[in-house]
């Protein structure tokens, strides 16, 4: 079963950057559409943004647009989320998710996505 590990989360100020990486072992990742999502305290799960498995096409929540930036490096089997510009309704835990069905585009729709990382803290706060 495919297990995804996300990584490069943590503390960082108003204004400031993160990267995400979502890896998995024993499986390629660019078999899988991939998303991120995320979860404040007290709200639901949301999509931020997904990346089809040939990285033509992405797509971006509004709150993150221009700020987000997903991405591939199948020679890594990593796909990231380089998060600028953060803000403190960010404050999330970050999710990677993988989606196994066959089409040519991504979604950001929950119930697409057949595996699910463990969750990266990402808090900005000064």
């Amino acid at each position: 079963q495919l297990q995804l590990v996300e990584s490069g989360g943590g503390l960082v100020q108003p204004g400031g950057s993160l990267r995400l990486s979502c890896t998995a072992s024993k499986f390629t990742l660019d078999d899988y559409i991939i998303g991120w999502f995320r979860q404040a305290p007290g709200k639901e799960r949301e999509g931020v943004s997904c990346i089809s498995r040939r990285a033509d096409i992405t797509y971006y929540a509004d709150s993150v647009k221009g700020r987000f930036t997903i991405s591939r490096d199948n020679a890594k089997n990593t796909v990231y989320l380089q998060m600028n510009s953060l803000k403190p309704e960010d404050t999330a835990v970050y999710y990677c998710a993988a989606d196994s069905s066959l089409q040519a585009m991504c979604s950001l729709a929950l119930w697409a996505y057949d595996y699910w990382g463990q969750g990266a803290q990402v808090t900005a706060s000064s």
